[in-house]
């Protein structure tokens, strides 16, 4: 597989504190990739390394086939979660200066953001300074610096912190299509419904340490259970579960369905098929709801936390 970004066994110590344990990642080209992890895991300290804030102790990081160098400071964009506006200095003022920062002329970095202002209708706000502007409209701002220098790599920590639903959205749809233009992310968040929506592979620090990579795709098929939401109707309906409960595992029930009498969670052994189940379950009642239990994101973060 092609990979954009590989960090190869990366430690890093504070003191006594170690925050990373050689860790090692690879983020494929054209890829969102999801890196995970309780507060204090690592993650941070991992992203400051990319972004060469800080050193690694040992271990190397690679981007695009190369050992990372501080000319690579142009192929990088970083939207961090403690945002770093200038509170006093004039929107399209400050946007200029950081885009310029980045090795973009002037004329070129005006050009641009003309397109992202007018695309997120935020233009009326160039004269603003970023004192006068919400939590969210700031962020946006803060958005449009870290993509507008088109770098091939982008890492966003927590990019929906002070969005409202509209706005988290409207964010979403547009690192989608910055991927499929060819961008590769690094996507850090505690939001597990951003990490389904978005990411195609994962890693999950815990305690300084990787614990769980992969396609998440990959990581789903290995955590689920053969366990099946089962809804269904019928006039005798204790008969129907007591029938149940003889051939398989019913586990308690926590799904929403309407219009069902019975709703249970039905584990199958492995020489049993969904087919096999649901044609028992029709012979015994009406099935209104029958869904394979796939692991959340969050239900794997959760377990795999647990268990380490």
């Amino acid at each position: 597989m092609n990979n954009l970004l590989v960090a190869d066994s990366v430690s890093k110590n504070f003191g006594n504190f170690k925050a990373l344990n050689e860790v090692s990642i690879a983020v494929p080209k054209g890829s969102i990739f999801g890196l995970l992890g309780p507060n204090g895991a690592g993650k941070t300290t991992l992203i400051r390394i990319i972004n060469q804030i800080t050193m690694p102790d040992s271990g190397t990081v690679n981007l695009d086939g190369q050992i990372l160098k501080p000319e690579h400071v142009k192929d990088i964009g970083y939207l961090p979660e403690e945002r770093g506006l200038y509170k006093s200095m004039k929107v399209g003022e400050q946007a200029l200066y950081l885009a310029q920062l980045k090795g973009m002329s002037k004329s070129e970095a005006k050009k641009r953001l003309k397109y992202w202002f007018d695309k997120l209708e935020i233009g009326d706000w160039w004269n603003k300074k970023i004192q006068e502007l919400s939590k969210g409209q700031a962020q946006k701002i803060q958005f449009v610096v870290t993509v507008l220098h088109r770098p091939k790599l982008l890492i966003f920590d927590e990019p929906f912190s002070g969005f409202d639903p509209i706005n988290a959205n409207l964010i979403k749809d547009e690192i989608l299509q910055l991927r499929d233009e060819g961008a590769t992310v690094i996507f850090s968040t505690h939001r597990m419904e951003s990490v389904e929506e978005l990411c195609d592979h994962i890693a999950l620090i815990h305690k300084s340490n990787k614990i769980l990579d992969g396609k998440l795709n990959d990581i789903k098929r290995q955590y689920k259970t053969n366990t099946f939401e089962v809804g269904l109707q019928s006039n005798n309906s204790d008969m129907v579960v007591n029938q149940i409960k003889e051939r398989f595992k019913v586990l308690p029930a926590t799904f929403r369905n309407l219009n069902d009498d019975i709703k249970l969670n039905v584990k199958i052994d492995e020489n049993t098929s969904s087919n096999d189940l649901l044609t028992f379950l029709a012979s015994k009642a009406e099935v209104h709801h029958f869904v394979e239990v796939i692991p959340t994101a969050n239900d794997i973060f959760i377990q795999t936390v647990k268990n380490n």
